[in-house]
């Protein structure tokens, strides 16, 4: 009797020391199919930087005083914009609609960018800086609104891009996931891009065939949906990068509310070594909306038909 006690003593002790073994995998919820559940709709709106500020250089962490004071400063501008922000005029009217986020991360981090360790992104190599200068040169005399095709591929209604669609900005920062057995539908509310990732171990498709959202395949690591895309159309240029991108995002489920998401930019044409960033997906308690942007909206029209009311106008004097 005392024997089997003690056998019972030691198997309770002996649970709390697994708390970060069986039990927190069992801890995560699951699809029918036994794989983690990433579904629902999640919210990565922050007022942390994707760059480490030039106040926390060298600071990875932020103490309780910092973070109060850049929470109070993010709710203190008026335009709309975040802390750091160097411009001063709103970038619409009225700015109050304006969603960027007024609270760090929960990490505490200063950056979302953590490799390199300062929180910034890398040099341009040689290559990337001859490209944005043959791109300046191509487009030397012309205005920012020549033509619907002078405006970015985000103002002409067809994408946001990849990994710039999964970074916070000024309003709908928010991903809905959506599982099945083959497939993972990563879809995002800014202009409603929405991936399909086959998560069935087919290669990628040949490197001739190119998008604006690329070639992803997805497939699990454990407890983290590993995402890997390629064949980016040479059009889609995220940061000035080059069609050689590869992209690794991972979704990770770390509790009920809570998605760590971490990207990895690798274009050796492009940057003098790869860039990681993360922050958390926290669900949402609403519903996500279509973004309603088309290629016949009035921002753009209006846009060109200010530039040319602005040229007559200099004509005219």
């Amino acid at each position: 009797m005392k024997w089997r006690a003690a056998v019972l003593l030691v198997t309770v002790v002996a649970l709390p020391g697994s708390a970060g073994g069986q039990t927190a995998v069992n801890a995560v919820p699951r699809t029918p199919d036994g794989q983690p559940d990433l579904q629902g709709v999640w919210d990565y709106r922050t007022a942390t930087p994707l760059e480490r500020p030039a106040q926390f250089a060298g600071k990875e962490f932020l103490t309780d005083q910092e973070i109060a004071e850049y929470e109070r400063r993010a709710a203190a501008r008026d335009d709309g914009r975040p802390p750091d922000d160097a411009r001063s005029d709103p970038s619409v009217h009225p700015p109050w609609w304006l969603d960027y986020g007024r609270s760090v991360v929960a990490t505490r981090r200063s950056s979302l960018i953590v490799e390199p360790s300062d929180g910034r992104v890398p040099p341009l190599t040689a290559e990337a800086q001859k490209r944005a200068a043959d791109r300046r040169a191509a487009t030397r005399g012309r205005g920012p609104a020549d033509s619907p095709e002078d405006r970015t591929l985000w103002e002409r209604c067809i994408t946001r891009g990849l990994p710039e669609g999964m970074l916070p900005a000024g309003y709908n920062n928010n991903v809905q996931v959506v599982q099945t057995p083959g497939y993972v539908v990563i879809a995002s509310e800014m202009i409603h891009d929405a991936r399909i990732v086959p998560i069935d171990g087919r290669a990628h498709a040949p490197t001739a065939i190119r998008s604006w959202l690329g070639d992803s395949r997805g497939r699990w690591e454990g407890n983290t949906l590993v995402v890997e895309t390629t064949n980016f159309s040479p059009k889609t240029n995220f940061r000035g990068a080059s069609e050689h991108l590869r992209l690794t995002e991972r979704f990770m489920r770390i509790d009920r509310d809570t998605i760590e998401y971490r990207f990895t930019v690798d274009d050796p044409g492009t940057w003098t070594q790869p860039w990681t960033a993360t922050f958390p997906l926290v669900r949402s308690g609403g519903a996500i909306y279509e973004y309603a942007c088309h290629e016949a909206n009035y921002g753009l029209r209006n846009i060109l038909k200010n530039a040319r009311a602005t040229e007559h106008a200099a004509q005219d004097r």
